[in-house]
């Protein structure tokens, strides 16, 4: 059975914030979950221009998540088949990404924004899952953003995700879980938080990504255990990057896009660094620093400018 769910995700920042915040966060949370046996591998990072996306940043990444799967997965497919390709163009607003994960193997397309995304699996020839994503700036009362029609609205299940919250779950941890407080929360630079019960009426500026997970496992024994355990994935993503983003707000608030695109050539000669050999944990204290330490000094240029 095809499930269809939207994750709402209201944010306390513009729409032109969320481009950098969303940038600084997929930098520092690659640096953290990447080691010498997994993580982020860059192969390539590049602008690009089409007549589809216009002008953007073309980005193709392995992802090495074997420790993430869930054990009953891992009867399917072993672990170490458990590797993911992405390939994003990122014209932001708009971003297609596509991955590819090596089960036997498989297949990711994915569209963000306005785009579709599509998995195919040549084992699992039925298999389909995909995410769409719209930006807005409200704070997440808009209705049917991605077009859908009266059979998908029927179907579609709605979940407005609250960063402040800290529930956690079997993917929460699997993924991580950061320690932020929202309810104590107040950014030094910006004065936003704290998050109280019913902020998302009451902050400005506010925003929200909309993302639809569209997902068919039409396959008996363990098809709608798979459907839930991506939508559980997918949510636990959506809520711990998106409480990064905020978290980690007086990191980024004032860099300009060639700061953050400086930062992140920098950052990928880290993670290729990491994943390529085995290091020492004290090797990755040193390169995480360095990344703070190059952020931070980013930020003070900014501001004594």
């Amino acid at each position: 059975m095809v499930q269809i769910k939207e994750f709402r995700i209201v944010m306390p920042m513009s729409l032109e914030e969320y481009q950098i915040a969303q940038m600084y966060m997929v930098m520092k949370m690659q640096q953290q979950s990447t080691n010498g046996d997994e993580g982020v591998e860059v192969l390539e990072n590049r602008p690009f221009q089409d007549d589809v996306f216009g002008k953007g940043q073309y980005t193709s990444k392995v992802y090495r998540l074997q420790s993430k799967a869930p054990s009953w997965l891992t009867t399917i497919a072993p672990k170490d088949a458990l590797v993911m390709q992405e390939e994003a163009w990122n014209a932001y607003p708009g971003c297609k990404t596509g991955f590819c994960i090596n089960i036997y193997p498989s297949s990711v397309v994915c569209k963000w924004i306005s785009y579709f995304s599509v998995i195919k699996c040549p084992y699992f020839t039925k298999f389909c899952l995909t995410i769409e994503t719209v930006h807005r700036a409200d704070n997440g009362t808009s209705e049917n953003v991605h077009g859908l029609n009266e059979e998908q609205l029927a179907a579609r299940q709605v979940e407005i995700i609250d960063i402040a919250s800290a529930a956690t779950d079997y993917w929460s941890y699997a993924i991580g879980t950061s320690s932020f407080d929202f309810s104590k929360f107040k950014s030094a630079k910006t004065g936003r938080g704290p998050l109280l019960d019913g902020w998302q009426d009451n902050c400005n500026p506010v925003m929200t990504a909309y993302k639809l997970v569209t997902v068919d496992a039409p396959y008996w024994g363990f098809g709608y255990r798979l459907e839930q355990a991506l939508l559980a994935g997918e949510r636990a993503l959506f809520m711990e990057s998106h409480r990064n983003c905020f978290g980690w707000i007086d990191e980024w608030f004032g860099m300009t896009m060639q700061q953050i695109r400086e930062l992140e050539q920098q950052g990928d000669c880290l993670l290729n660094e990491k994943i390529s050999k085995p290091i020492l944990l004290t090797d990755a204290e040193d390169c995480e620093q360095s990344f703070s330490h190059n952020s931070e000094r980013h930020v003070q240029q900014v501001v004594h400018t």
